[in-house]
């Protein structure tokens, strides 16, 4: 049967890729990935696409820290954290390793990051989508994310700002590729 991942296209897409679990920078403090290919389930990237397409039109452009996740990634995620608000157990299957959740943010045509209050994988409160207590430039770049990613066909959850989904996740069958190795 053939994997419905995708490699995404940094090129392609006009993206930026920065795996953040293929060094030791996260919230596991190690590396994770191997293989530093960023992939996606085909309906997903489909999505990314359009997402990347609205972020140019805005003169900004998306960086991903995270796409698929194979399970031994998310089985060491959960190691590092058990907290079922930021990390999904794997017994419950997460939706990376669905291929159907990206983690990402946006970045300005010099490459540099706009502030979103948090950086990734600060698992707190200040990261929650709609955290109020955060400035008005803030909370703009966040709803230009949130916007973006809606309009692209994606949906959110509300205890980071970063994730996005396809809508039904769920429906979508687990994957593990085999030819994904942890980092040894």
């Amino acid at each position: 049967m053939k994997s419905p991942l995708v490699e995404v296209d940094a090129q392609a897409l006009q993206v930026e890729i920065d795996l953040i679990y293929a060094g030791t920078d996260n919230l596991a403090g190690k590396r994770i990935y191997q293989d530093p290919r960023c992939l996606l389930h085909r309906d997903a990237e489909a999505c990314l696409r359009k997402a990347s397409t609205l972020a140019r039109q805005a003169g900004l452009r998306l960086r991903i820290f995270d796409a698929y996740r194979p399970p031994y990634a998310q089985y060491l995620l959960w190691e590092a954290l058990p907290n079922p608000e930021y990390v999904r157990d794997p017994g419950l299957g997460s939706h990376h390793t669905r291929g159907v959740a990206v983690d990402l943010t946006l970045i300005d045509a010099s490459g540099t990051a706009l502030d979103m209050g948090t950086g990734f994988d600060d698992m707190r409160e200040h990261s929650h989508q709609f955290f109020a207590d955060l400035p008005a430039e803030v909370q703009r770049n966040r709803l230009l994310l949130l916007g973006i990613m809606l309009a692209a066909g994606f949906t959110y959850i509300d205890s980071e700002w970063w994730h996005y989904q396809l809508p039904d996740a769920e429906q979508y069958a687990l994957i593990d590729d085999g030819s994904i190795r942890p980092a040894s």
